[in-house]
């Protein structure tokens, strides 16, 4: 008597993490991932044989290096990030919120790498031919060895790569491009993972640089498996607020140089623009000295930049007073609030206390919060700091001022951009000959000398006069 026999129950697989399941679900019940569970692959029987070799292994001395030296890409910003140019053979990821200004960088790349005389091709998923053509005629990247193309099909991808024989490929975007020979949709876990992989082979084959341009979830992480991370050479992050036209450019992950530089980028009407001193556009300018402002210096990677935050400290209208930060880590201002209460007395329980950045700049770095602390007091006494003073330097909870990170090259930027006073942390090295006052302090009640000047003629630190209320025991300490 015959049996009857169930067909076998295909079984799904995170890209991820390896969890498996009998059936499909959008989000992965291990890590969490969306988008990441599909059909698993085959069994493997261990039992593949050698095969015969691209090329025998050789001495690592003896290895030809001359092809894959790095060539400028003819934007300066982004040779920076990359630590010296673009590496032909390399397949670099750039990831980005909508609007951000992908495309028009990588559309001044192609550009400029077109001028320099090598041929350059561009795909687009996502637009018509014509409309690229638009947009490079607004910001002035057309020329003859920028080839462009419309498609979203894998195999005409690839044969456009066989004809126009480009040194430089750009994909706009890879969650676009699909192949009909793979099941799902373009942008799917499969998809994205065959057209990346086809990508890179033919890139790496064919000695192409190659650009390739990547969606982002809410989270600002890069869409799709996280295998595309790990195939691509170098994962780019572009950055930037809405409502400013600055763009930062930094590197997640790079195989041929730094991961700690930045570049930075104004959107303008007619294109994209470097902005290689970008100090100013975090530094506002006032006709009359204010309270409650304050410069500072982040790092951003290698980069020091002036940054000055802004506060104001007005009567609360509610019996539970607001706290609003913009730009600045709203924990670490709340901590800074209470220091101010505990440690200087001052009455902030009864005060709306708001503080912000200029020009959008995002200070997530310990080192602001002297800055900070400076300028809520003085907003809150109503007393101006001096305008050619910057403040360095973490708070912690006991009151103390520790010591940060590149300190000198935070000073010398300072100096060259023309400040005469600082307030550092007491201890710290920073070199000789910057041209400048530089006054280590050792707690915050100490730290608030800046908010006055120099002492008066009595001898009396100005800062006991504006905070009346300090406690008598650190009144004896000071004096």
């Amino acid at each position: 008597m015959a049996t009857s026999t169930k067909a076998a129950r295909p079984s799904y697989k995170c890209a991820e993490c390896g969890w498996t399941t009998s059936k499909w679900i959008g989000r992965c019940g291990e890590c969490q991932a969306w988008g990441t569970v599909d059909v698993a692959g085959a069994k493997s029987t261990g039992r593949t044989k050698p095969a015969a070799v691209s090329q025998p292994a050789q001495p690592i001395t003896s290895v030809d290096i001359t092809k894959s030296q790095s060539t400028t890409s003819g934007v300066p910003e982004l040779d920076r990030v990359l630590g010296g140019g673009v590496v032909p053979g390399a397949v670099l990821l750039l990831a980005g919120e909508p609007g951000v200004g992908k495309s028009t960088l990588l559309l001044e790349v192609a550009s400029q790498w077109a001028r320099s005389g090598a041929r350059t091709l561009y795909i687009s998923g996502e637009e018509s031919a014509a409309q690229v053509r638009l947009r490079a005629e607004r910001t002035g990247a057309l020329h003859d060895e920028l080839y462009l193309a419309a498609e979203t099909d894998l195999g005409a991808v690839l044969t456009h790569i066989d004809q126009v024989r480009p040194t430089l490929l750009i994909i706009d975007s890879v969650q676009t491009i699909g192949s009909a020979d793979i099941e799902g949709v373009p942008g799917g876990v499969t998809q994205v993972r065959e057209v990346a992989s086809s990508i890179i082979q033919t890139a790496k084959r064919e000695n192409i640089a190659t650009l390739l341009v990547g969606h982002v979830t809410k989270d600002g992480s890069v869409a799709g498996p996280r295998v595309l991370e790990h195939l691509v050479d170098v994962v780019l992050q572009f950055e930037g607020d809405r409502n400013s036209r600055l763009r930062l450019l930094r590197a997640v992950k790079n195989r041929y140089g730094p991961v700690d530089e930045i570049g930075c980028f104004d959107l303008v009407d007619d294109g994209i623009v470097e902005v290689p001193d970008p100090t100013g556009l975090f530094v506002s300018r006032h006709e009359k000295p204010v309270a409650g402002t304050c410069v500072t210096v982040t790092m951003e990677g290698r980069r020091p930049l002036l940054a000055e935050v802004q506060s104001l400290s007005v009567p609360a209208s509610t019996p539970s007073p607001r706290r609003t930060t913009s730009g600045l880590d709203s924990p670490r201002v709340a901590m800074i609030l209470a220091v101010l209460t505990k440690h200087c007395k001052l009455p902030l329980g009864a005060f709306d206390v708001y503080t912000a950045t200029v020009g959008g700049a995002k200070l997530v770095e310990p080192s602001v919060d002297l800055a900070v602390l400076i300028a809520t007091a003085s907003a809150h006494t109503e007393t101006v700091v001096p305008s050619d003073l910057i403040a360095i330097g973490e708070v912690g909870l006991a009151g103390e001022v520790r010591k940060v990170s590149n300190l000198g090259a935070r000073l010398r930027e300072a100096s060259r951009i023309g400040f005469t006073q600082a307030n550092v942390p007491a201890g710290s090295d920073y070199p000789n000959g910057l041209h400048m006052s530089v006054t280590e302090v050792h707690d915050v009640i100490t730290a608030l000398q800046a908010l006055d000047g120099a002492k008066r003629s009595n001898g009396t630190p100005p800062y006991l006069q504006i905070i009346p209320q300090i406690t008598p025991r650190a009144k004896s300490r000071i004096l």
